[in-house]
């Protein structure tokens, strides 16, 4: 067995289902799974690989705080196993309200300054998953915190994404990669306008390291999240726009709890609604910023474009601000949705005011009143979406880029930082979803925000880019495409 491999601690009381996410990870029947309490005995372990990326799974055994010697002796095994893992995993019992024994066992594990992920287990459907709530008060972070079912194989997938990003890169496996992309680009050279002037360098050309590789993408499948706080008229919302009534609308908050994606054609287009049940919440926690916003990242963890619906009939509120917020984090198309609008077109510009002051963020999304109860411009969102989809997919062609970018630079010259001479030497935008651009230059770490920002503004000018965000990248000649200190968001 490798010794150099990073080590899991899985911990937790008796039976609550440790050995079965064991076999879960290690995709074997490895150890014991029974409805006794207490059946693992010994720290059993196993090598495991998710996805390319080995570990050492310790399963430790339940850990109770009886008199039986047994048990004192399991607990002694799992803090000393804890102390020796890189990674340590404490999964409780979702059925059961947090104990004290588990919040003295988590805060001694969480002392010990490890990665560690709090597992609620047992959240077998959408309305158990309001009972994650109420682990917030071991002090964890929404990024640390899983609630899933092992049994039902639900939400396991994040944890094992979290598990992942925590495990070394697999050396052998990039060796590949990068031999593949290699190969690639030797093959492959960007769609750059022959005539045009980059300079000799590179003529005009990235180096075949450098070149970005989407991943292949459906452009006909969108993905929409509907997102807004609890009753602004989300189910409602798409009701009116599927047609029919194909989940429950009730007046009491929470009544949509089973997880569905609504499907419909519409002009060539498969739009989905991901995460349907998450439009509405139990009344128990409205008002709850934490699980709202919770819930916001896992629907826009898996859309593409956004629908902001605000409440046009109340004011404005700090939650409408924070979940609109996410929108702009994740880079999604997006529409700012008014429901529930009967006023007349002076209300809507004061309105519009309103929301163009405290969503500076989402400057570049379109907004529209509608009525989900009256059907009112229910057709023109269904428009919209398409176009704000078109918009955020396309791809503009090299030497377009290039000539806007030269007359935004003849307009407004690069600026010279304590005498540096800039220079621009092509532009291409090298990825879409949302649109991503880069300025190949001498020195990019000496452009300034500002200067992005107006570049921006003036690609905007130009072409059709409403309702998504851009991504300027200021680059040298031999940065890797993608350099995070480069990384700018259209803000």
């Amino acid at each position: 067995m490798d010794k150099t491999l990073k080590k899991i601690a899985l911990i937790g009381q008796p039976n609550v289902g440790k050995s079965s996410l064991f076999n879960r990870i290690a995709n074997k029947r490895i150890a014991i799974v029974s409805e006794l309490a207490g059946t693992t005995r010994d720290i059993r372990k196993h090598e495991i690989e998710v996805l390319d990326r080995k570990a050492l799974m310790l399963d430790t055994g339940g850990i109770d705080e009886t008199n039986d010697a047994i048990f004192s002796n399991v607990k002694r095994k799992a803090i000393e196993t804890a102390k020796e893992a890189d990674i340590i995993l404490f999964m409780v019992d979702g059925k059961r309200i947090p104990d004290d024994k588990d919040k003295e066992l988590f805060y001694e594990l969480q002392r010990l300054g490890k990665e560690l992920a709090l597992i609620v287990n047992k959240i077998d459907n959408d309305k158990e998953l309001e009972r994650l709530w109420e682990f917030f008060e071991f002090g964890i972070g929404d990024e640390n915190l899983f609630g899933i079912s092992v049994s039902h194989n639900r939400g396991t997938k994040n944890l094992f994404d979290w598990i992942y990003k925590h495990l070394p890169v697999n050396l052998d496996t990039v060796a590949q990669e990068e031999a593949e992309l290699l190969q690639k680009q030797r093959e492959e050279d960007f769609d750059y306008d022959d005539n045009q002037d980059f300079s000799s360098e590179n003529n005009g050309k990235f180096e075949s390291e450098e070149a970005v590789l989407e991943e292949e993408i459906d452009d006909n499948k969108i993905k929409v999240a509907i997102i807004g706080r609890v009753n602004v008229g989300k189910s409602s919302m798409l009701n009116a726009i599927l047609g029919e009534e194909r989940s429950v609308v009730s007046p009491i908050a929470g009544t949509t709890i089973d997880p569905v994606d609504e499907s419909f054609e519409f002009k060539d287009k498969e739009i989905t609604f991901v995460d349907t049940a998450g439009l509405r919440r139990r009344g128990s926690i409205e008002g709850i910023e934490k699980y709202a916003l919770m819930r916001t990242k896992e629907m826009l963890d898996k859309a593409n474009m956004a629908l902001v619906i605000l409440d046009a009939s109340s004011e404005l509120t700090d939650l409408d601000e924070k979940i609109a917020g996410l929108v702009d984090e994740y880079g999604l198309g997006t529409i700012i949705v008014l429901n529930k609008w009967d006023e007349n077109i002076e209300t809507f510009q004061k309105m519009e005011e309103e929301i163009r002051r405290r969503f500076r963020f989402l400057s570049y999304a379109p907004i529209m009143a509608v009525s989900a109860k009256t059907g009112r411009s229910i057709e023109k969102l269904k428009d919209k979406i398409i176009e704000i989809h078109n918009n955020y997919t396309q791809r503009i062609p090299t030497s377009q880029l290039n000539k806007v970018i030269e007359e935004a630079v003849i307009r407004h010259s690069l600026p010279s930082p304590n005498g540096a001479y800039l220079r621009i030497y092509y532009t291409t935008q090298f990825a879409t979803r949302p649109p991503r651009i880069a300025l190949v230059m001498n020195k990019p770490n000496l452009l300034h925000f500002s200067y992005k920002r107006y570049l921006i503004n003036y690609l905007r000018d130009n072409f059709n880019f409403e309702g998504t965000p851009i991504h300027v990248i200021a680059r040298g000649k031999n940065d890797k495409m993608g350099d995070e200190e480069y990384l700018e968001r259209d803000k």
